[in-house]
Order: C-alpha cells, then sequence, then structure tokens
C-alpha cells in the first residue's frame, strides 16, 4: 500500500511542479528562484509525511476527496523549508546525493564581485517561500471548513514545534554533558521527529477525515511513541551502520557531537576514564578516528546500545497498544502496523 500512495503522490508532485509558474508566477519573478526550487523539490525522497497525511484521512473516511494529495503535498513542502534551513545550520553541502541549496546558490554566485550576500542568505528567503507554498498546498483539499481550520492549525503547530526543537538542540550543545538528562534528549526527539514526521501527519488526515477526538488524540500518541523509537534506531544506524546504506560515515554523528540517547546513556554508565573520553569529543576537543572508534566501542561495552534497542520494543509495544484501540479501516490500520515493523526492524 505504502508504495501505491507513494507513486500517487510523486505523480501530484509531478503535476505540481508542472503548474508551479502558473500558480505563483516565480519565473518571471526570477528564474534562479523559480529553478532552485523545482530542483530540490523534485529530488528522490521517501514522501512518509504526505503517506501518513493520506493513511490518516483515509482510514476514517470511505473516499478521497477532491485535492486530496495535493494537499498532502504541504508536508512535502514544510520539509524541503526545513531541510534547507537545517543545511545552513549543519554547514552541509549535500543533500540528498545532491549539492545542497546554500551550495548550488554559493556556486551561481561564485563569479560575481562586490556583493555583500552569500548562497545561504538566499537559501533562508527560498525556505520562506517554500513554506507559503506548503500552506498554500494545504488548503487544496475540498473538506468542511472547519476542519480544514483545524488541520491548518496543526500544521503550522508542527513547524512551530520543529522549529522549537532545532532551538533548544542547538543550545543543548552548549550545555554540560553532565547536566543533560534523558528528558533533554527526549525532548528534542519529540519536537524534531516525532510530532513533525508522524503524529501531525497521521492527525491533520483524520482531522480533515471527521475522526472523533479520541481517535486524534489516540493516533497523535501513537505517532509520538512510533516517532520517538525511530529517532532511536536512526540515531544507532547513524553510529553503527554500513556507510554504503546510509550514505554518510558512520562515524558523523559522533564526531558532530550530536547529543542522542547512546551517548547520554554511554557518559553516564562508564567508568570515568571511557566518560571523559566521551566528553572530549563532545566538547570538541578531540576528533581523531581512533578516538572516534573508542567512543563507538564504549557505546556497546557500556551496554548502552543494548539499552536503545530495549527501548525501540518497549515504545514500540505501547505505540502497537495505541494502534490497536483505533477505530479506523482495518486495512490502513493494518498498513500501519506494517510500517512500523518495516521501520524499527522489530
Amino acid at each position: 500500500m505504502f508504495m501505491k500512495m507513494k507513486i500517487r503522490i510523486e505523480k501530484e508532485l509531478a503535476a505540481y511542479v508542472r503548474g508551479m509558474d502558473k500558480l505563483y508566477s516565480l519565473n518571471s519573478l526570477s528564474p534562479v528562484l523559480f529553478n532552485s526550487i523545482r530542483e530540490f523539490i523534485c529530488r528522490p525522497g521517501k514522501r512518509i509525511r504526505p503517506i501518513l497525511f493520506c493513511i490518516g484521512y483515509l482510514g476514517f473516511s470511505k473516499k478521497a476527496p477532491q485535492g486530496l494529495y495535493r494537499s498532502a503535498l504541504s508536508l512535502e513542502l514544510l520539509h524541503d523549508f526545513m531541510l534547507v534551513h537545517d543545511d545552513i545550520i549543519d554547514k552541509s553541502d549535500t543533500r540528498r546525493g545532491c549539492p545542497s541549496m546554500h551550495a548550488l546558490l554559493n556556486r551561481y554566485l561564485g563569479p560575481k564581485k562586490g556583493i555583500k550576500f552569500n548562497g545561504e542568505d538566499l537559501t533562508i528567503v527560498i525556505g520562506d517561500v517554500m513554506y507559503a507554498m506548503a500552506l498554500d498546498a494545504f488548503l487544496s483539499i475540498r473538506e468542511k471548513p472547519w476542519r480544514k481550520e483545524n488541520a491548518l492549525r496543526k500544521l503550522i503547530f508542527a513547524a512551530l514545534y520543529t522549529g522549537s526543537g532545532e532551538f533548544i538542540e542547538l543550545l543543548l550543545g552548549a550545555k554540560p554533558l553532565e547536566k543533560i538528562s534523558r528528558e533533554d534528549i527526549y525532548k528534542i526527539y519529540d519536537y524534531k521527529t516525532a510530532n513533525y514526521t508522524f503524529a501531525s501527519p497521521l492527525t491533520m488526515g483524520s482531522t480533515l477525515a471527521g475522526a472523533k477526538i479520541s481517535q486524534t488524540q489516540r493516533l497523535f500518541s501513537y505517532g509520538m511513541l512510533l516517532g520517538r523509537a525511530f529517532q532511536i534506531k536512526d540515531d544507532i544506524i547513524g553510529t553503527f551502520g554500513e556507510e554504503k546504506d546510509t550514505g554518510k560515515s558512520n562515524l558523523t554523528d559522533i564526531k558532530e557531537a550530536k547529543r542522542t540517547l547512546l551517548i547520554w546513556h554511554a557518559f553516564n554508565h562508564s567508568g570515568r576514564n571511557d566518560s571523559l573520553a566521551i566528553k572530549r569529543i563532545m566538547e570538541g576537543k578531540s576528533s581523531s578516528n581512533a578516538e572516534l572508534q573508542r567512543i563507538r566501542k564504549i557505546i556497546i561495552q557500556s551496554g548502552s546500545l543494548a539499552y536503545a534497542e530495549n527501548q525501540i520494543k518497549h515504545l514500540f509495544s505501547k505505540a502497537k497498544k495505541q494502534l490497536g484501540g483505533l477505530r479506523m479501516n482495518k486495512r490502513y490500520k493494518q498498513a500501519l502496523n506494517s510500517f512500523s515493523q518495516k521501520i524499527l526492524k522489530v
């Protein structure tokens, strides 16, 4: 089901891009702006958010209304907006196997002399434009106005909380490791991943379909639990996965001093020397390959990898209970269960 829905969303994205200039006259305003956005939003992606939006709707409705898939694109455009800004913050020159937006625009600006701005500045503006496009795309669905208003508020809150999550994550990077709690880590997971990737897309869909508030709340809880488990799994893959599968070195997350559940647990459950080694990496005082490799070994020896894997199982079990209590179409309920098992590998 997910693959069929992804194909349908890809077709809708292609149609949206073909009509983009007619909708907004971006090419007339600026060919650079138009071509930059068009190229970026057409890059291959998983399209998880729009797929979950559609499942959230169809699970509580007998048929798809006009504009469902165009409205679903709002979440993909919101994601693109977040990505181009994230790449500036992370100082990343690549995204989805291609140059990041700001890297492309810096190349474009390269030969120009005497300018007081750079590709990063232009990318901030492009992100703002894509956010506006996301809001406009959402309005495409034919549904009752009050349902659209409530679902739109969820989209806006998803953007608000994701931005807040990014903000507190950056500030957490300046906090001494010994003062960081597990709740600090989970707060970032919830705001940056669980809400925006899982809970909000699902409940935007169910709200539009007219699901009861109790059902939407249960679906939200399911999404938050699944999202938290997914982020832990993503951290494990980022630290122990193969580069050929992830597209980046499995030392990158450690080198970038990301505060993850793995790092938090290892720091708090290791001997003094190993804890100091972790602290040196997190404070940017050491980043040799040997030191980075040592951190991976500490994570295993301290039981932190096993702890994280057990947390995934625990969260998945709780998510399944929430899913079990949903009165949604059995076909879409089963699709969600299969999806959960696939992404968490449980």
